[in-house]
């Protein structure tokens, strides 16, 4: 159970995207990407674990992704206008319980935010469907920063207008709950929606 024990009342609840959100795109992902450009997902994960994080923080564009990609592969550049995007709508289940849970928690006064380590097709597509829980949205692809990062949550903190301690985030990942440990906050490590709900009303959260 990965959280700590709320010292000042929670006033904001931030949320991770992909794995709390959503069901975790990344099997998806290499699965649909590995298939098109015809090589195995082991290939393809040795290839994106070199270029991925600068595709994630921004630093690089899709263009230059798949060009840095195909050439550690040594195949041929895809020739859909996006392959990410494709890949991620495909990816794509989300989780009612949890967009409900981020409506309800704001619409009883909690400040909320979306907090994640996104590619830019993939935050074009969550702009598409118009989500409205929550007050802030943290981009890593918009920030040049991601988890575990100790800036993008300080900076998450700073746009919600919390502290720290007074804010609690979920996520699915343990080295990303660490780095919001480091950077202050109360965590969650996300097992299941009833297993938040629990968590969230130890911490005064109902």
């Amino acid at each position: 159970m990965q959280r700590m024990f709320a010292m000042e009342v929670i006033e904001s609840v931030i949320f991770d995207w992909g794995g709390v959100l959503i069901e975790d795109p990344a099997p998806g992902l290499v699965k649909y990407c590995s298939e098109t450009l015809a090589v195995s997902k082991e290939d393809y994960i040795k290839v994106y674990d070199k270029f991925g994080v600068d595709f994630q923080k921004g630093l690089i564009i899709e263009e230059e992704f798949w060009e840095r990609m195909c050439g550690g592969l040594g195949v041929s550049k895809p020739k859909v206008p996006s392959l990410w995007a494709d890949a991620f709508k495909a990816a794509y289940v989300p989780r009612e319980g949890m967009f409900f849970l981020a409506a309800g928690f704001r619409k009883k006064g909690y400040k909320t935010a979306f907090l994640s380590n996104t590619e830019r097709p993939a935050m074009r597509y969550f702009y598409q469907f118009g989500y409205d829980m929550f007050d802030v949205l943290v981009f890593s692809c918009a920030e040049g920063t991601s988890k575990p990062e100790r800036r993008i949550y300080e900076l998450t903190v700073q746009r919600l207008g919390s502290k720290a301690a007074q804010s609690v985030f979920i996520d699915d990942k343990p080295e990303y709950i660490n780095g919001a440990k480091q950077a202050g906050l109360n965590t969650i490590l996300f097992e299941s929606v009833s297993q938040v709900k629990n968590e969230l009303a130890r911490l005064g959260v109902e």
